[in-house]
């Protein structure tokens, strides 16, 4: 389950890093963002949500695993 959890994790930054890799387009509320500063608020939230979800599959993770071993 590791494994497979640790290639999905390497699966999703490889695209990150193609999508980084095309031509910028020019998004207006992008730049709006960045201009006043809001682009960290949305960067941080963005982490957050992402930390929480990976903080609960491992959690999760672990009492399935654990519930595994009490069934054998």
């Amino acid at each position: 389950m590791k494994h497979k959890c640790l290639s999905l994790l390497v699966l999703m930054l490889a695209t990150l890093a193609s999508f980084a890799q095309q031509p910028s387009a020019t998004v207006e509320m992008a730049d709006t963002f960045r201009s006043n500063g809001k682009i960290y608020v949305v960067v941080a939230v963005i982490l957050t949500i992402f930390i929480g979800i990976v903080l609960y599959l491992v959690r999760l993770d672990r009492k399935v695993s654990r519930l595994e071993q009490e069934t054998r």
